[in-house]
């Protein structure tokens, strides 16, 4: 019989492994079924792979806080410091990746998970002294460092959201589940560990400190919000995946401790609970009311015309107020128009909605548009006489052109009645001639400089012999030239 380490599909010896002969297997849908519920079971069951003494020993292993890893802590503070006082990703991953703060968090939730008030008390004393010397470190680099700029990396842990709160939790199971597996997954862990980016916040923090006056408040207290969040679902995964790996309670000799401690432990369990519940709902309900704020404002108000290039928006989270400056009037309908479109966001549908127009800047607004009219109305009339003066020229231009044109025609015509009277002599005075053509031919022989020649084309009775036909067209040339007082002449044959 194979064992179930042997074989995941456990078959046993009244279950052969291959079907007997006329054995329908395909076609029974309950032995199709249990195949692919024990397909889908080995997929996604981490249940074989645990070594559960091995995972309370590292955790616990990495609960202290003393000597080398207080110093290892420091170290990467300055850097993730470094890092995000010089807006550099790359720094700040670094610092994360050797950074010690995931120890203290882990032993947190699996202390609740097994029971053991011990190793709660040594999680909870540690991670207080850890966050103590974090931000403490933080606030000393950036009090005394010359450069403090608000940059996007220490902006980006001041304002946490929904999606903050997923990645803690999936970080966190995949960090546990990775350590309870045999032979830890070192990439995971260093994965989780830039994903859930317990460093920066901690950072921002002493940044914030260091800032000090109300802005620098809001960092703090933004940013230490966000590591609250990621350190309670850390710990939540990590108690939650302990208990359905169902990791043994610790036993306690005295039954009346055991019951103290139980219940100690669930009360720590549920105070645990409350609060990563309600940060999550706070953060999921933000996280819609932004998102749905700014779709009204990009497809609502940012559609009119109401000079909003230069608006102002304010969004009051704990009055339900929203506030729109704009640096021109507003007129009433506009105002109830928004006010019965704001009604069709369902997470800001409640929210009072105050509108602010500028009358003077108004004012202002037509004063610039009327200037403008007038200078566009000056534009224009230069324009307008640019194109008067073009059309008096073009003018001038049609009438050389219908001159010319005229000349041109009468040239013609009398070109014509030269050729005709030229034709009709000709005609007169060699009778054979049957058809006669005259022009003038551009030419070149060095193909630099160009000739006119005079070229007359004639056509003779085909009754003539050749020899008859070229010495008429010596007398026609002879007399043409003559009678044409041409110096050049070219009489070319018209063939049949």
């Amino acid at each position: 019989m194979s064992t179930e380490g042997e074989n995941k599909f456990n078959f046993t010896e009244d279950e052969p492994a291959t079907p007997s002969a006329g054995t329908p297997v395909v076609d029974d849908p309950k032995g199709l079924w249990e195949g692919f519920k024990r397909f889908i079971q080995n997929l996604l069951d981490i249940r074989d792979d645990v070594d559960k003494d091995q995972t309370i020993e590292d955790v616990k292993k990495d609960i202290p806080f003393r000597g080398a890893t207080t110093w290892i802590l420091i170290c990467s503070i300055f850097i993730a410091s470094v890092g995000l006082n010089a807006n550099s990703t790359a720094v700040v991953i670094g610092a994360m990746l050797i950074s010690p703060l995931m120890g203290p968090i882990l032993g947190m939730g699996m202390s609740i998970a097994i029971n053991d008030i011990d190793t709660l008390r040594k999680s909870l004393v540690n991670f207080g002294v850890m966050v103590v010397i974090s931000i403490l470190t933080a606030f000393l680099f950036f009090e005394f460092f010359p450069l403090q700029e608000d940059n996007s990396e220490l902006l980006a842990r001041t304002k946490p959201d929904i999606r903050d709160v997923l990645i803690a939790f999936f970080g966190g199971l995949a960090l546990i589940i990775a350590r309870t597996k045999k032979g830890t997954i070192a990439s995971v862990i260093f994965g989780v560990a830039i994903a859930t980016a317990l460093m920066p916040p901690l950072c921002t923090v002493g940044f914030g400190l260091a800032k000090g006056g109300t802005q620098g408040l809001g960092y703090a207290s933004g940013a230490i919000y966000l590591f609250i969040i990621n350190t309670i679902f850390i710990a939540l995964a990590t108690f939650l995946v302990l208990k359905v790996l169902r990791f043994p309670m610790l036993k306690y000799a005295n039954s009346a401790k055991r019951k103290r401690i139980a219940r100690l432990a669930s009360v720590v369990a549920l105070v645990v609970m409350i609060p990563a519940v309600w940060t999550f709902w706070n953060v999921l309900q933000e996280t819609n009311i932004k998102r749905d704020y700014k779709l009204f404002i990009d497809k609502i108000v940012a559609n009119d015309q109401v000079w909003l290039q230069e608006r102002k928006e304010d969004l009051d989270f704990d009055n339900k107020k929203i506030s729109l400056h704009f640096n021109g009037e507003v007129s009433s309908e506009l105002e109830a128009q928004y006010r019965s479109d704001i009604k069709n966001y369902e997470s800001i549908k409640d929210f009072e909605l105050e509108i602010y127009g500028n009358e003077n800047r108004s004012v202002d607004k037509i004063s610039d548009a009327l200037d403008r009219a007038y200078k566009d109305l000056d534009e224009k009339e230069l324009v307008i006489k640019g194109l008067r003066e073009k059309n008096e020229k073009l003018e001038l231009e049609n009438r050389d052109l219908k001159s010319k044109l005229n000349s041109n025609t009468s040239l013609l015509k009398d070109n014509i009645v030269a050729f005709s009277t030229l034709s009709k002599d000709a005609k007169i005075k060699y009778r054979d001639l049957r058809q006669f053509g005259y022009a003038k031919m551009l030419s070149s022989e060095d193909f630099n400089t160009v000739d006119t020649i005079p070229v007359a084309a004639v056509k003779w009775d085909s009754a003539l012999s050749d020899s008859i036909q070229t010495v008429r067209e010596g007398e026609l040339k002879a007399w043409l030239r003559e009678k044409l007082a041409l110096d050049t002449l070219i009489v070319e044959r018209i063939r049949q």
